[in-house]
C-alpha cells in the first residue's frame, strides 16, 4: 500500500523513527538537533507519511517558515489532558513567544525567556489557590512541554530566575490562528478569564 514497503531497511528505519517521534512527542523541528533529520525525511516523504497518519485519524501539518511539523486530530482524541496549571503555563509561554518575537528582527533568532519573566507573568494573574509559582511546579511544566518539543531548558537548574528556556515556534502550531495580533489578544483574554474564573472558584469553597 506504501511505497516504503519496497524501501530499503535503512528508509524504514527513518520512516519509523520519524513517525513514532511524532506520535509520542507532537512535534518535529527543523532546528531541533535531535529532530533535524527527521523533519526533513516527514518533508521530503510528506505525502507517505499524510496517508499513514491519515488512516490513525491525524493530520499531518507542516509550517516550512517556522520550520515545524505536527500532528492534529481530526476527531478531536489523542491529546494531552493538561492540568489546570499546565494550561495557565502553556498560555503563558505562548504570549512570551508573541511578545519576544516581535522584538526580534528574524525568525532564524530562538526565542529564548528567563524562568523570572515567566513567573512575573503568573503573578499577575494573582490566582488566590496559588498566587506564586513553587519549585516543584516550575520542574514539572519545563518536563512536561520539554517532551513535547514546545521548550527546553538551557540551563539545569530551572529553578533559578535566571534560568533560560527556549520557546519553540511549535507552540504556536498547536493552536492554529491565523492573525498574530488576534492570537495576542486572545491569549491575553484568556488568561485574565482564568484568573477570574479561578477566583470565583476560590471564594466559592471558602
Amino acid at each position: 500500500m506504501f511505497e516504503i514497503l519496497n524501501e530499503s531497511v535503512a528508509q524504514k528505519d527513518k520512516f519509523r523513527t520519524a513517525a513514532n517521534k511524532l506520535l509520542n512527542h507532537c512535534f518535529l523541528l527543523k532546528k531541533k538537533e535531535d529532530t533535524k533529520k527527521d523533519y526533513m525525511f516527514v518533508k521530503q516523504n510528506f505525502e507517505m507519511f499524510a496517508t499513514y497518519f491519515e488512516l490513525l485519524g491525524y493530520n499531518l501539518k507542516v509550517n516550512e517558515d517556522q520550520g515545524v511539523i505536527g500532528l492534529v486530530n481530526q476527531f478531536g482524541t489523542g491529546r494531552v489532558e493538561l492540568n489546570k496549571y499546565e494550561s495557565i503555563m502553556l498560555l503563558i509561554l505562548r504570549l512570551l513567544y508573541i511578545e519576544k518575537r516581535k522584538e526580534l528582527a528574524t525568525y532564524s533568532e530562538e526565542v529564548i525567556v528567563l524562568m523570572e519573566e515567566i513567573r512575573e507573568k503568573y503573578d499577575m494573574l494573582k490566582i488566590k489557590a496559588k498566587p506564586h509559582m513553587d519549585k516543584g511546579m516550575e520542574r514539572s511544566f519545563v518536563r512536561m512541554f520539554r517532551r513535547y518539543n514546545i521548550i527546553q531548558n538551557i540551563d539545569t537548574n530551572v529553578n533559578q530566575g535566571d534560568s533560560r528556556i527556549v520557546i519553540y515556534p511549535s507552540i504556536i502550531l498547536a493552536v492554529t490562528i491565523e492573525n498574530v495580533n488576534e492570537y495576542y489578544e486572545m491569549t491575553e483574554h484568556k488568561l485574565k478569564e482564568y484568573a477570574t474564573k479561578r477566583d470565583i472558584a476560590d471564594e466559592t469553597e471558602e
